[in-house]
């Protein structure tokens, strides 16, 4: 039995996880830097979450849709 289709779940698990980690950490550090230069204030700000488990997955079934187009 091939595991074809357990790698390709696994493989768009994984990007999905890099996607919306970058998302995470870019929006994460431009509030820092707006932070740290006094722009906004920290206490006001809406910090992100780190993706969760049903988000990752919520972006791999996206990518999945994306791979059966023609």
């Amino acid at each position: 039995m091939s595991s074809k289709p357990f790698e390709l779940r696994a493989g768009l698990l994984g990007q999905a996880e890099g996607i919306l980690t970058s998302r995470y950490h870019q929006e994460y550090e431009r509030l820092r830097y707006l932070c740290d230069r006094n722009i906004i204030d920290p206490k006001t700000v809406a910090w992100p979450m780190p993706p969760s488990a049903e988000e990752i997955i919520a972006e791999a079934e996206k990518l999945y849709k994306f791979v059966q187009t023609k």
